[in-house]
């Protein structure tokens, strides 16, 4: 926090508590580790009922602060109101134990650093809350730590972004969506909004021109009001604003010229999940599991997160098993097919994987992702393994690697939002780990 900062209004410090974790400890050794934040050893909502010291609230923002959080990732049905996603009544696509990678020893250097770092430490660095590998469809890594059981749910934050993509990249397929078409053809209701003459390509690869700032640790940022109208944040006495998430899209006005810059700003997907709606007739989350998740045999329900009035939280709010996760993203690696269907049709895949404009995201400020792209919501390396990738905050994520014929499945709770605090560690494991598999073959 800047020294500004220390003096804001409480409904400010309230923001800032949200968007910014509240006031981190100066110094990063004052942050307890993995181990000593474990949220099963700490207590957190043990009890009958838990004592106050070891409650969790959202109306106090206690949910998101650290080490709290660690507890509340896993636990969101607990905390806001959710809606169920199917996994139908199908048998369960199993996932074959292979053999074993032997990873925990596996070193290599963090991104910007001369010292080498083993795979297990960078679980205990990124606050790794389980992890599964696989290999040709089969489980070779796998690993949950005291707070996520398997068969536990657990936020994927923005993963959910490359999910709702992928939907409305099929919607394009069918000809259902044009993507040379301005958002207004489906919802007039943005007519006066940013996205008023923004095509719908445009907001899948987010190259929108948005007078929008996603800075988490910004407490006037865009995210504030933006995260009071998903229902995530309590409005201040008064409050005025927009209650819904869509109601809170038609007050972003525009800022420059759409289709030459990459920003990273959630609110594009948001219009996503509404696109979905208006051409499908469900919400997004209905969409999700009648054309995805009931066909993934996964092993559990899972849940979308919702605002005020229901409509899903198709930027962030999908809740999955582990395994679950690792269902998806094998399947995308397979090209769409899996669970002997065709569940994605391959042509979106290779679009996918095919990425955007390296230029434009240049312009959103990606350090440790350099020479990489965003299309259809998901994160583009153009690397010699084709790798790419979906990504939430604090550390959630499925890394997919096509030449090594490996799927990473992640969920994490680092104590800091944006992934550029990850990245040092998590991107070259992956890559360690994919090196390891193609050495082995």
């Amino acid at each position: 926090m800047r020294p500004t900062d220390r003096n804001a209004a409480p409904a400010m410090a309230l923001a800032l508590a949200l968007v910014a974790l509240a006031p981190a400890p100066a110094r990063a050794a004052d942050i307890p580790d993995a181990a000593q934040s474990d949220p099963v050893s700490m207590g957190w909502m043990q009890g009958s009922p838990p004592p106050a010291d070891k409650t969790i609230r959202v109306g106090d923002t206690s949910f998101y602060k650290f080490p709290q959080l660690r507890w509340s990732l896993s636990h969101w049905r607990e905390l806001f109101p959710t809606r169920n996603v199917s996994r139908g009544d199908g048998p369960v696509a199993p996932l074959p134990a292979g053999k074993a990678a032997e990873l925990d020893g596996l070193s290599f250097k963090p991104i910007g650093s001369e010292q080498t770092m083993t795979w297990a430490e960078s679980l205990g660095a990124n606050y790794t809350d389980a992890i599964v590998v696989l290999h040709r469809g089969r489980v070779v890594y796998e690993k949950y730590f005291p707070i996520l059981p398997a068969d536990r749910q657990h936020i994927a934050f923005s993963v959910t972004k490359s999910f709702t993509g992928t939907l409305a990249a099929m919607l394009v397929a069918e000809g259902k969506l044009d993507p040379s078409a301005t958002v207004t053809k489906y919802i007039p209701e943005l007519a006066d909004s940013a996205f008023g003459d923004a095509t719908v390509q445009q907001v899948l690869d987010m190259t929108t021109a948005l007078d929008y700032s996603e800075d988490y640790a910004d407490p006037n940022a865009s995210f504030v009001p933006y995260a009071r109208a998903a229902g995530m944040l309590p409005s201040p006495p008064a409050y005025t604003g927009a209650a819904t998430i869509y109601d809170f899209l038609k007050t972003i006005r525009k800022n420059g010229e759409h289709g030459k810059e990459f920003h990273y700003r959630s609110p594009n997907t948001d219009v996503l999940g509404w696109l979905i709606w208006r051409v499908t007739g469900q919400p997004a989350d209905a969409v999700l599991q009648e054309r995805i998740w009931s066909r993934l045999g996964a092993e559990g329900d899972a849940y979308m997160a919702l605002d005020r009035s229901g409509t899903p939280l198709a930027a962030g709010g999908f809740n999955t098993r582990l395994r679950d996760l690792a269902r998806f993203g094998e399947m995308i690696r397979l090209g769409g097919k899996w669970n002997g269907q065709q569940v994605v049709p391959a042509a979106v895949i290779e679009d996918i994987r095919r990425g955007a404009s390296r230029e434009a995201f240049k312009f959103g400020g990606y350090p440790t992702l350099p020479g990489w792209s965003y299309h259809n919501q998901w994160w583009v390396s153009h690397d010699e393994h084709g790798a790419f990738m979906a990504r939430g905050i604090h550390g959630q994520a499925i890394y997919i690697d096509p030449k090594a014929e490996m799927v990473i499945a992640r969920y994490a709770s680092h104590p800091k939002a944006g992934n550029v605090n990850l990245d040092p560690t998590s991107l070259p494991a992956y890559r360690a780990a994919a090196d390891y598999l193609i050495r082995r073959k």
